[in-house]
């Protein structure tokens, strides 16, 4: 059972290995220190903080937030540590001054598996700017948490100089210096004002971070006999064959037959490769296009403005007393897709929230039943008889009344989030919009790239109804991997292993298809990796409408050669960023995203090509290489721990509904439903036919 603390209370630890939550009504900044028996901290090198995030036993976030999880491992800690305190601060760049104006903190310290041990609410804070919450102590050889709440008008410089740092005021501005910096790169959610209202703030695009080099790596050795490719194409050693100027095979050659019916299909030009066209300001005329071999700029597009944003949508009067009708891109933003991607953000806080404090409603009843139950029966003459059972009954007629209060909210707080999501949903744009949107059958092949784009949907169990569109900000940072191993769904259907993998491929090639429709002509270049074939039915649409950079790569030969060009890429971009040489790339190089979606992993892939995969999921995002991969992990176990930095480096996804997708925020496993092509709908092959075309002029 959970112990409520009040201030100067303590409570036995019973786990070594512990996370201390952290719930505040604003931003705070939170750290620890180190101290010997006496609770002296030595030196700077002894206070974990947003500046540094970890030290032996400890680790903190990176910057200020409302909600906070710090790691705690007492076992780690070093012997001459005797007392770690947990302090909060808030953010000197901006937000309130004190924490008498904001919600009192809430501090938890649970264990891994979410289970909540000791629970302390800091009250009585007024004109305090920082505080110590919690200290974590030795006594006799076990760890114990007491219940502090030690305010400091002078803030973090007080705190510190009060636990004996001399170098408290120096370390002070670099916690606040390190927290401002995380502000700037940190996208933001939307805050809640005193009545309840979101105000939501414009996401700030985070520069990709600089990764580290490797030598370039590429295919050698004999090439074994090579089984005739499903795609058509020819085994390597084969004579190149006549070919017309459209890059189909001349007139009286012969050509291998391909599931996907590649010589019936339309003469479409293969895709021509273009620069990336990546404007610094949305409002200022794009700039002409770098021709192959420049400057590549592979950050996300700033979206600053030196004009004013212009105003967001204003709601419809309403009668007194009713909530106010929703509208479609009444957050912040200069544009309106920032808008209302910072709207669909603001709907995913409101809904976490509402659900956490649904939640916490029903536990705090369940807890107040058992507790009452519990008084009511202490007494052995309450056990029998009457008195007994009015006892066990009024308990539950609380419990109901209180799970009724807590569902009744619940349900307002859904009615107006469904409101809202049935105003923004046919609103969004095409990056943001269902496969069933019909702002896709006007498709037009944009001109610039926008700044996220849609992976799936996402849904809580207690209204599965309600479902808040998943969106990913571009270029992505991670690449992604369709589970195709799922034993079952949600619903208790279990699929067999083929049906999984043709939903797995059906979901990649549908996020293909969008990530190649959201780009402009020529700045997005798809690859395929399919060594025995097997994905030649979904793979279809990308192979008759010519979208893909080259046929799919069949066998181990195909493998090596993709594989191969792709890690030379990453290398030769990284060392002409590094080296500040951008525009002395090889005038032939392909300057444009490129993504890899990679069928059956491992087959058809020996060591050379894993450990260059590997170098692609880690190396390739930051130069613009991506990857989505279709696989089994079981089917990969041989390697053994080798291949777990590659699926830990990939978001993992699954082709049927799951709830394996866990916000830091709250806690909630969320639900994911991915974002596929409704049964008959030809809505892909006319946005894939447009890109094509677009590609070839």
């Amino acid at each position: 059972m959970t112990a409520e603390l009040v201030r100067g209370q303590n409570h036995p630890l019973s786990q070594a290995r512990l996370e201390i939550r952290i719930a505040a009504g604003t931003p705070v900044v939170a750290g620890a220190t180190l101290g010997d028996e006496h609770g002296t901290v030595h030196g700077v090198e002894w206070v974990v903080h947003p500046g540094a995030p970890t030290l032996p036993g400890l680790e903190v976030s990176r910057q200020a937030a409302a909600d906070h999880r710090l790691a705690v491992d007492l076992g780690a800690v070093p012997e001459a540590v005797h007392r770690v305190h947990v302090l909060l601060a808030l953010p000197s760049a901006g937000g309130p001054v004190r924490f008498g104006a904001v919600a009192a903190p809430f501090v938890a310290v649970t264990g891994l598996d979410g289970t909540e041990l000791a629970g302390y609410t800091i009250t009585g804070l007024d004109a305090e700017s920082a505080v110590v919450a919690l200290e974590l102590y030795r006594r006799q050889g076990a760890w114990k948490v007491r219940a502090v709440g030690q305010g400091y008008a002078g803030g973090l410089t007080e705190l510190l100089t009060d636990q004996g740092l001399p170098q408290a005021h120096q370390l002070a501005n670099t916690i606040h210096e390190a927290v401002a910096q995380g502000l700037a790169r940190a996208v933001t959610p939307p805050a809640r004002t005193a009545d309840g209202d979101r105000a939501r703030q414009t996401a700030t695009p985070a520069p990709a971070p600089e990764q580290g080099a490797s030598a370039t790596q590429g295919a050698s050795g004999a090439i074994p006999p090579q089984p005739l490719s499903p795609y058509g194409t020819q085994p390597p050693g084969t004579p190149p064959q006549p070919t017309t100027p459209n890059g189909g095979p001349a007139s009286g050659t012969s050509q291998p037959a391909s599931p996907y019916g590649v010589q019936g299909a339309p003469a479409t030009g293969g895709p021509q490769p273009g620069p990336t066209q990546v404007p610094a300001d949305r409002s200022a005329a794009q700039p002409p296009a770098p021709t192959a071999g420049g400057p590549i700029d592979y950050s996300h597009p700033r979206r600053q403005n030196a004009a004013p944003p212009p105003p967001p949508p204003v709601a419809l009067p309403v009668q007194p007393g009713q909530p106010a009708r929703p509208v479609a891109g009444d957050a912040t933003g200069w544009s309106m897709d920032e808008r209302l991607y910072n709207q669909v953000w603001g709907m995913f806080e409101d809904l976490a929230r509402s659900t956490a404090a649904y939640r916490s409603a029903v536990d705090f009843a369940d807890s107040r039943m058992e507790k009452e139950l519990d008084a009511a029966l202490a007494d052995p003459r309450n056990r029998m008889g009457g008195q007994g059972d009015a006892a066990r009954e009024a308990a539950r007629a609380k419990h109901a009344q209180l799970v009724e209060q807590a569902r009744a909210a619940y349900d307002r707080d859904l009615g107006q989030l469904t409101a809202e999501s049935e105003v923004v949903e046919p609103a969004l744009p095409l990056a943001y919009a269902r496969w069933d949107n019909p702002v896709w059958h006007g498709y037009r092949v944009p001109f610039e790239a926008p700044m996220a784009v849609r992976l799936g949907d996402l849904h809580l169990p207690e209204c599965p109804e309600l479902r808040i569109p998943m969106l990913i900000r571009l270029p992505l940072e991670r690449g992604l991997w369709i589970d195709s191993g799922a034993a079952g769904s949600l619903d208790g259907s279990f699929l067999d292993s083929h049906e999984l993998h043709r939903l797995a491929m059906d979901t990649a090639v549908a996020l293909a298809a969008r990530l190649l429709a959201v780009h402009p002509a020529g700045d997005y270049t798809l690859h395929v990796i399919d060594p025995a074939g097997s994905g030649a039915q979904a793979l279809a649409p990308l192979v008759w409408t010519g979208v893909l950079a080259a046929p799919p790569a069949v066998g181990a030969a195909g493998v090596a050669d993709v594989l191969a060009r792709l890690t030379e890429r990453v290398d030769l971009v990284q060392m002409a960023v590094r080296g500040g040489a951008a525009d002395s790339l090889p005038p032939g190089l392909d300057t444009s995203e490129q993504l890899l979606i990679v069928n059956d992993f491992p087959h058809g892939f020996d060591d050379r090509a894993v450990t260059q995969l590997r170098y692609l999921a880690d190396e390739g995002p930051s130069v613009g290489v991506h990857l989505m991969m279709v696989a089994d992990r079981e089917e990969a176990s041989a390697y053994g721990p080798l291949l777990d930095p590659l699926w830990r480096s990939l978001m993992r996804l699954t082709p049927v509904p799951d709830d394996h997708l866990a916000d830091p925020w709250v806690g909630h496993a969320w639900t994911y439903e991915p974002a596929l092509v409704p049964p008959g709908s030809q809505v892909v092959q006319e946005v894939l036919n447009q890109v094509a075309e677009a590609r070839t002029k």
